[in-house]
Formats: C-alpha cells, structure tokens, sequence
C-alpha cells in the first residue's frame, strides 16, 4: 500500500512538477497572471515577473500558455545562458525555423519577416524567456531591439520575461536604461504569508483527491511556516516528507510532530525568511500616512456611493476579478476593465480591451488623461476622479512652516527669550 491509498489520495499532492491543474491563485499570483495577460490587450506589452527560487514562476507561466487563443503564437526560450545570436536562433527555432548557419543580420531578417506576416494573418506574438535572470546584458538589449519591431500602426512582439530576483538586479544596470524604458509592468512574486500557505496546501490536498476530514492538523501550519519561509517548492517538499512520515507510522493524519520528524529528515533548519537574514520583497500597498495618495476614485451605482478609493502615484488596475486593487462586482464589467496611471503629472485611465468599454462624460475613450471631477463610466457604475496633488502640496508646505516654527521656538530656547 502507498501513502496514496493509505490517505485516500488520486494521485500525489505535493509534487513538484509543475502543474497547472495544482495552481493555487494567491492575491500575488493571479495579479502576476494579470499581467501577463494584459501583454495580450496591450500592443507594446513588455512584462517583466521576479519571484525567489521555488515561488511559482514556471508553473504560472504554464498556466498562462495553457489558456491562450489560436490566435496567439508563442515562443518559450528556457535556456539562457547563450551569446545573442544563440538566443535569436533559439527563439527562431521555437517559431519552427531551422536558423542554423546563419548570420546574425540574416537572423533578424528571419524573424522581421515571420512577425510581420503573422500580424498580417490577425495573429499576435508572444515571446516569452524563462530563467531571464541569465541573460546577458549583450542578449537584452538584443531583446530590447525586438520589442521594438512594429508595422506602421503597433509593436508586433509582445514579451514576458520571467527570473529570478537577480533579474531585477541587471535591470537596474544605467547601460539597460532604454530596455527598462519599454517595459510596461513589472511584479515581485513574494513567499507565501502564512494564511495563504494554509490555503495552498488544502488546495493541493483537494486536487489530489482530499475529501474527509482536515488531513494537516491545524498545528502543523505554524510549523511549516518556519521551515519553509511560505516558497512554495519548500512546502510542497517539506509536506511530502510529512506525509510519508505520518504514514511509516500509520497515523491517520498529519500534525506537528510529522513536520519535525520530516524536518529532521531532510536536515532543515529554520527558513531565513523568518531569521531577519532575508526579508522577502512583497507587493503591499503602503501603509496609510507611508506615502501621499494622489488620487481618490469614488464607485457609484443607481446614484449612491458604493465605495472610495485612494492611492498613491502608480498603477491601478480596475475590473470584477477579486485580485484588482479596484474590485467591482458587476457582469457589465470585465476581469481586467481598465487601468489607472497616477504620476506627478495627473492621471491617465486606459481601457485593457474591455468587452463594454471606458467612457469618460458618455464618450468612449481607449486613453484618456482625466481632470479633477471627470466621471467615468463602466457599465452600470461610475468613477469619480479626484486629484488629490493639491493638498499634497498643501500638507507638504504647512509641514515646512511648522518645521520653521519648532527651529525658531528651539533658537528661543536655546537663546533664553
């Protein structure tokens, strides 16, 4: 008998294979997912995802190209570790040409000529370059010529690039300036916090068959945590150890004890995640006071207030599934509706190929840089923009004037007036 038949399992829960049928959608997941998908709605989509070793990348992006259109034709590069004509070669060959013994301006040539005849076809071109924290500085600007090529309308190459923290390391080299000027979004994929790693190891478990009583006690969770610091390969080796350690001892279910016996097993100590040596990078929005808010979008429908919102400057994404930073549950409204880029400069809405659209005062707009009071209308409901930079300035400026008054109060005192 296998651990399988002993917990009542289909198949193993914990492998680490990647498998998107075993994809646990945390908040940062499905907006890195997002992302990716906006590479689609958007014609200069250039996307960059980071995430620590074992946090998930490869098998997001499975899920990505599992779901995409027969309109979409894609490349996958893995192997990066190639001077640029290797990796134009590579890319052409994912295409299904056979580049070999060509010249690096007959490359080029090559893969012009495809991408042009594909947008001709109705046909969009996804290039995506796993382990991108590889390449070298040589190969990306070559990928940032790429992302240049367009017809007389749009860019026809689309681009993921998906890595390792290093990645995000390289971009930041002044050389690479241009390439970090074309790329639209970028995210870090952190560790999982600790409700999420419950969440995802009772996702695994009910994949794989799970359908009685809880089979990770509920100390167990804390536990694993620690062990692991929430990265998601961790988890998934750390419990499959438990559970073979639960079953050698005929248990019924898993609980603290398996982990530490587990633990032992594999010789682990406590993950640096918790150990203050490495703190994990996390897409969390600012503590309120932490950094000005210069936008507020209050949600109206039938005429009442449903809910308002401010932001600092960055980007907001608008639409009905749960992981935008704007949730508005509505069928007239699409997964991903529309996006909101604040900067010093004001804000800009633009519509991510919604099916109903972005109108701004009953016109549809595709880009629209709003003024204060702007109404935008989403289907049934309302978005009344508010520029907040004013006041900003204000508080900043009556900040000043109350620094001036302490230094001069703190010269009185000191002169003994």
């Amino acid at each position: 008998m296998s651990y399988l038949d002993h917990f009542n399992l289909k198949e193993q829960p914990f492998r680490l294979t990647p498998d998107p049928d075993f994809v646990y959608w945390s908040k940062q997941h499905a907006r890195a997912k997002a992302y990716m998908e906006s590479t689609i709605w958007l014609a200069d989509g250039f996307v960059v995802i980071t995430g620590e070793i074992g946090s998930g990348k490869t098998t997001l992006l499975q899920s990505f190209l599992a779901e995409l259109d027969d309109e979409i034709v894609y490349a996958v590069v893995s192997q990066t570790q190639l001077t640029a004509t290797q990796f134009l070669q590579s890319v052409l060959t994912e295409f299904g040409f056979k580049p070999f013994n060509k010249r690096k301006v007959e490359l080029l040539d090559m893969l012009n000529m495809f991408l042009i005849e594909q947008y001709s076809n109705g046909k969009k071109v996804v290039l995506i370059v796993d382990e991108a924290q590889n390449l070298s500085k040589k190969v990306l600007e070559e990928v940032r010529m790429l992302s240049g090529i367009e017809t007389h309308k749009e860019k026809v190459l689309r681009i993921i690039l998906a890595g390792q923290p290093e990645l995000k390391e390289t971009l930041e080299s002044p050389s690479l300036k241009q390439l970090v000027q074309r790329i639209r979004l970028r995210f870090h994929l952190g560790p999982l916090d600790k409700q999420e790693l419950r969440e995802y190891i009772s996702h695994r478990l009910a994949v794989a068959g799970n359908r009685y009583a809880q089979l990770f006690t509920d100390n167990c969770f804390d536990v694993i945590h620690r062990y692991t610091g929430g990265v998601p390969r961790l988890v998934n080796t750390l419990c499959d150890t438990a559970l073979l350690c639960a079953f050698a001892d005929g248990k019924g279910n898993v609980d603290a004890a398996d982990i530490m016996s587990a633990v032992q097993e594999l010789d682990w100590k406590e993950h640096e995640n918790n150990t203050g040596i490495f703190g994990p990078v996390r897409n969390i929005p600012p503590a309120p006071g932490s950094e000005s808010h210069i936008t507020r979008i209050e949600i109206r429908a039938n005429g009442e207030t449903e809910s308002v919102h401010s932001f600092p400057a960055g980007r907001v994404i608008i639409g009905r599934s749960p992981d935008n930073e704007i949730y508005i549950k509505s069928k007239f409204v699409s997964r991903h509706h529309a996006q909101l880029v604040s900067d010093e400069d004001g804000c800009v809405i633009e519509d991510l190929n919604s099916t109903n659209g972005v109108f701004v005062d009953e016109k549809q707009v595709k880009k629209y840089k709003l003024e204060d009071g702007d109404v935008v209308s989403l289907g049934v409901h309302q978005l009344v923009y508010r520029d907040l930079r004013d006041q900003v300035a204000l508080d900043d400026e009556f900040d000043e004037d109350e620094d001036e008054d302490e230094e001069e109060d703190d010269e009185a005192s000191a002169t003994g007036r």
